[in-house]
């Protein structure tokens, strides 16, 4: 059974990647934004913590983190699958290698989960330290991933 796709099925392909890591890194700010948040209420006092709570600040932050872990894996592994049909291989390179650290350090991240949910510091703190690490990096990876599509947008 050939399941070859049409040119302009796999031209198309090429976009899906690009931009669901741009709203990704969108939702990635506003996920910092939450969990400063959640810092703002756990050393908060008095009414301004009160108030600072109903913000469900710490539900928010749990749950786009969840969302962010799953599309950003889902979008490497697809960005990946799509080159390889595309081009029958992977171009190694920094882009490729920045692209897979970061699906390492958002699963890392993630699976601190627990131990903050305990009270540890030390977790909190090495949480926030990978995420930022990680922000800095997609930041990084949208500039050259725009290189890229340029280089696909040249070449149609």
């Amino acid at each position: 059974m050939n399941m070859e796709l049409s040119p302009s099925v796999k031209y198309w392909l090429n976009f899906i990647h690009p931009v669901l890591m741009w709203a990704l890194l969108l939702l990635s700010i506003y996920a910092a934004y939450l969990g400063l948040q959640v810092q703002r209420t756990r050393h908060a006092q008095g009414e301004q913590k009160k108030e600072l709570i109903k913000g469900k600040y710490n539900v928010k932050h749990y749950q786009i983190g969840s969302i962010l872990l799953g599309l950003m894996v889902a979008g490497a592994i697809a960005a990946m699958a799509v080159t390889y049909i595309n081009n029958g291989k992977l171009f190694f390179g920094s882009h490729l290698l920045a692209g897979l650290g970061m699906t390492s350090l958002i699963a890392f991240s993630a699976s601190l989960s627990p131990f903050m949910q305990k009270g540890a510091n030390w977790a909190r703190m090495t949480h926030i330290l990978l995420n930022f690490v990680l922000l800095g990096l997609f930041t990084w990876q949208a500039i050259t991933g725009v290189q890229i599509v340029q280089k696909i947008l040249t070449q149609a």
